[in-house]
């Protein structure tokens, strides 16, 4: 469905038009040749004239909603003007039967939307003009008089006929359709008390709250277009706050209305966290509840006052001003489609994951071996090679399971459970609250499990130690990732993933360790990192993927740069870069506006610490305590290199990520302190201001990366 085309045929409206410019040219010329002209020419003169303003006006309405150059794929051609009647759907009433049924807008497509607004009611407007242009677009496609509505409110829904539209007010004017037809909610409604409301509003309503009565003949098809373009809009996109925005330059469409029209689209297709969805609500909520105190407070200072109140007030003000704008800033964050990749959400929301169970009562474990069939020979296999061997102890039982769901929901801490070779199917995510251990006993491309139905992630591990190994996971329209350890441990070697939307996520406060695993196929990043996190991967294969480990920092100076251990690692053809560090510009220090907020450089130099300037150096203050762990300084791992010569090329990018990453640690450490010092700590816990950041990155290798092996987001 597509914007509205008038079924009035343009030839028509055109002959017309000439024939009345002819007869306007005819009576003009006959003025010229005579003085006298009689009453009943300039009557009929003055009727033409209006003819022709009428005529005029419909082909402008038709030219609005023209498939411009027959371009079926432009997004406005919403009828076959061959087709007589309304091409729109019919909305039953539910409930009462007596109201009339109305018509069915309110499922329009994204791009439907999307050109609505760009093409016809808003353009390249700024947010000053919004109202403007609003009120221009209704009065070109409403009809301004003699048609009925549904009139919808909270506690009454009541048929009324237009008799007069206010553009600029966004209002109609109204008459009570008799014998009275309206459903109420809670209350009891009379002819007379309904008019009585009416005379309370001037029997003025507004535009959004106005649902056209269903008709046939298409006649208001447009009409009922237009207002479910200005209810959405008025509901989802347009923030009380836009028109006080200081900077007015902007395009509105570009910078408000369409990111926000795509994070409505994505959340109604499933294609953003549930948590993410829950925090950006809360965030609009808090932000509108901030706003209304904030204008409160704002109407009700004198502007000529000098009083202690109202500097009081105007103190109080400006407090609430910086925390509405971190709030509106975290909302453009979720609402910037880019920002909301790589910067996601901090809190450890989503799904609620299970509660661990802890350990049995009875203090045995349990061994669950998964397989929907199996013959002797692996029965026999199975016992003599791992049931015998590790798990022969009088604690150990075994249970069989048909699916590694079930498996594992059924686990206790302490458990184990062996996946034999085959291909698992799973309707639902993993969760793994508890310590346990899942391993497949085979290779991973001969023990595959995989998911298809859509969810916030496949495999999610909250519990203290966790051990996953020789499995290949396959994802599918799973929103968050392929696995999202959301707190603590997981120790995951000899796994094979295969991604189809965001690979592996490493919260806040969590611990991932990922050796010898091949990852491959994320729409976003293989792995993200989360400040607070501490990751260790040695030997992994990381490639195929938008980009290759993103690492996010965020603004806020609470948020500690992640502890990082990078070895051996082979990360290739991935789009973007191999690795790439997420942070805030040094032109945006925190989340909250902070006019007194140090400069690094009058950091560096009520230090004294001059060696830190400039960007990527290695040297830090005495204050600023980073543990940097160089080739010598790590336990020898299994180096690639002392197989065969690397090319230099391929590991250089080695000392730019650790560069990049203690400068920027080093940074927020010391902003830290100032704030610190601002707050009159002079000494603080050792712990607070030194929080150590552990960076081992050694050995690994960048190749065929589209933008390089290391870059830098700024936001």
């Amino acid at each position: 469905m597509t914007e509205p085309q008038l079924e009035a045929g343009g030839d028509t409206a055109a002959d017309g038009m000439m024939s009345t410019a002819d007869s306007i040219t005819s009576s003009e010329s006959g003025q010229n040749k005579t003085d006298k002209v009689d009453l009943e020419s300039n009557v009929e003169l003055e009727e033409d004239a209006r003819d022709f303003n009428l005529r005029q006006e419909d082909v402008v309405r038709q030219g609005l909603f023209q498939n411009e150059e027959d371009d079926s794929d432009s997004g406005t051609d919403y009828f076959n003007s061959d087709m007589a009647g309304t091409q729109l759907q019919r909305d039953e009433c539910v409930g009462d039967a007596s109201l009339p049924d109305t018509f069915q807008t309110n499922e329009l497509l994204y791009y439907e939307r999307f050109k609505a607004y760009q093409d016809y009611m808003l353009g390249d407007c700024r947010t000053s003009e919004v109202k403007a242009f609003t009120a221009d677009y209704l009065e070109k496609v409403l009809e301004p008089c003699d048609w009925q509505a549904q009139w919808c409110t909270d506690v009454f829904d009541v048929l009324v006929e237009v008799v007069d539209v206010n553009y600029k007010e966004l209002k109609a004017k109204v008459k009570l359709v008799v014998p009275l037809q309206c459903e109420t909610r809670g209350c009891e409604l009379t002819e007379a008390a309904m008019n009585t409301v009416l005379e309370a509003t001037l029997h003025k309503v507004p535009l959004q709250e106005l649902h056209v009565v269903f008709d046939e003949s298409g006649d208001l098809d447009q009409t009922a277009l237009a207002l479910e373009h200005l209810r959405f809009f008025y509901k989802h996109i347009w923030r009380q706050w836009d028109e006080e925005e200081e900077n007015d330059d902007f395009d509105y469409f570009v910078r408000c209305v369409e990111p926000r029209l795509r994070l409505f689209y994505d959340i109604l297709e499933d294609r953003v966290p549930a948590g993410l969805v829950a925090e950006y609500y809360s965030l609009l909520a808090r932000c509108s509840q901030k706003f209304r105190e904030f204008s409160s407070l704002r109407n009700g200072i004198s502007s000529d006052s000098e009083s202690e109140l109202d500097n009081v007030s105007m103190v109080e003000g400006l407090r609430m001003y910086e925390q509405m704008e971190a709030l509106k800033r975290k909302l453009r964050i979720i609402e910037n489609p880019l920002l909301r990749y790589v910067l996601g959400y901090k809190v450890n929301s989503g799904q609620q994951s299970c509660r661990a169970k802890g350990p049995r009562v009875s203090g045995g474990r349990m061994v669950h071996v998964v397989s929907v069939s199996t013959t002797v020979s692996q029965l026999q296999s199975l016992i003599a090679d791992k049931l015998g061997p590790e798990f022969s102890g009088e604690e150990f039982e075994v249970q069989f399971h048909s699916e590694p769901l079930l498996a594992v929901s059924a686990c206790y801490e302490g458990d184990v459970v062996i996946v034999l070779p085959g291909h698992y199917n799973v309707s639902s995510s993993i969760s793994i609250p508890d310590s346990i251990s899942v391993e497949g006993f085979g290779l991973p491309d001969e023990v595959v499990i995989e998911k298809k139905n859509k969810g916030d992630s496949f495999v999610e591990s909250t519990g203290a130690d966790v051990k996953v190994s020789n499995i290949k996971f396959i994802q599918h329209d799973a929103i968050e990732g392929i696995l999202c350890v959301r707190q603590g441990k997981l120790e995951m070697e000899n796994c094979v993933l295969q991604c189809e939307t965001t690979g592996v996520i490493v919260r806040t406060s969590a611990h991932l360790t990922m050796n010898m695993c091949d990852l491959y196929g994320s729409k976003g990043a293989g792995v993200e990192i989360y400040p607070g996190s501490v990751c260790s991967m040695v030997g992994n294969g990381i490639h195929h993927c938008k980009e290759g480990i993103l690492i996010k920092d965020f603004a806020d100076e609470l948020d500690t740069m992640p502890k990082i251990t990078m070895v051996n690692n082979v990360i290739h053809n991935n789009e973007g870069y191999g690795v790439i560090l997420v942070r805030p510009s040094d032109a945006v220090p925190g989340e909250v506006a902070q006019e007194d907020t140090p400069t690094d450089e009058q950091l560096d130099i009520e230090e004294g610490n001059e060696d830190m300037k400039g960007e990527g150096t290695m040297q830090v203050g005495v204050d600023v305590q980073l543990i940097v762990v160089d080739d010598c300084s790590v336990k020898e791992p299994v180096s690639y290199s002392s197989c065969y010569v690397v090319p230099p090329e391929f590991t250089e990018g080695n000392d730019a990520i650790k560069r990049e990453l203690v400068a920027t640690s080093a940074k927020k450490q010391r902003r830290r302190k100032s704030r610190l010092k601002e707050l009159g700590v002079t000494q603080a816990d050792d712990n607070l201001l030194s929080q150590e950041m552990f960076v081992s990155i050694q050995d690994n290798q960048f190749r065929r990366n589209g933008m390089g092996s290391f870059g830098t987001f700024l936001y």
